[in-house]
């Protein structure tokens, strides 16, 4: 089984405009996520799907493998599956460009899955919730089954819109979902091709789409998300914690 790494990385981010490239201890972002990505045990190749030569030219610079890819892609799954046309794989991991922690025990237990069952769809990641994610839109929870796959994904406090959690006296019916994926080369054909579902629109989660169309999602549990960058407040924060050596 061939498992292919792939790291979507544009330039015009709405929230952060060249976010790959910006510099983190002397480094741009991007070299920090394709370094962790390749101490993978599993991947065959890591390649960075981008729609921009400054990103192509700082991938390369560091002696990495660059698709180009069209800027008008919606999605990173999107740029994924024109990035592998022709590529010889059976699963593509999508490796976030904006998660600069990213490690390859993490990616290798995505990849992990698809070699213990052949026939799942997708995995992703999700890891304990607190009140404060439980109650915040900008938190995706999801709730499982007893085979740990995804029964649906939500940006509202499921299950906890009849009995809160106070009453249930637990947090154990959802966890935070965390938006890194594998997929089966077959199914992300399946998923870019088909239409938006009207449940993916009304909760703004593309993953939605891919339970509409019926497939399965393992979610592996962790302990925590790495430390993402979506803001330029997000890297000041990131940039002071490992200046302190956390």
């Amino acid at each position: 089984m061939k498992i292919l790494g792939v790291i979507p990385a544009r330039f015009g981010s709405t929230r952060f405009p060249g976010k790959p490239l910006v510099s983190l201890q002397g480094r741009p972002l991007i070299q920090w996520t394709l370094e962790g990505a390749k101490k993978s045990k599993l991947l065959s190749d890591v390649i960075v799907a981008t729609d921009d030569e400054r990103i192509k030219k700082a991938v390369e610079d560091v002696g990495g493998k660059v698709v180009m890819t069209a800027s008008e892609l919606p999605t990173g799954s999107d740029r994924i599956h024109a990035a592998i046309q022709g590529l010889d794989c059976d699963v593509v991991v999508n490796i976030q460009g904006d998660e600069p922690l990213v490690t390859g025990e993490l990616v290798d237990r995505l990849a992990q899955v698809f070699i213990d069952e052949p026939n799942m769809d997708m995995a992703t990641l999700a890891h304990p919730i607190s009140d404060e994610e439980l109650q915040s839109p900008n938190s995706v929870k999801v709730v499982l089954n007893h085979n740990d796959e995804a029964l649906y994904f939500s940006r509202y406090a499921i299950p906890y819109s009849r009995n809160t959690v106070e009453k249930m006296g637990s947090r154990e019916g959802c966890l935070k979902h965390i938006g890194m994926y594998a997929y089966s080369k077959k199914f992300l054909k399946k998923f870019c091709e088909a239409p938006p579902a009207f449940i993916e629109n009304a909760e703004s989660l593309e993953q939605l789409r891919a339970l509409y169309l019926g497939a399965k999602i393992k979610v592996i549990r962790v302990k925590e998300a790495s430390l993402g960058v979506d803001t330029p407040e997000d890297l000041a924060r990131l940039e002071k914690l490992l200046s302190q050596g956390r």
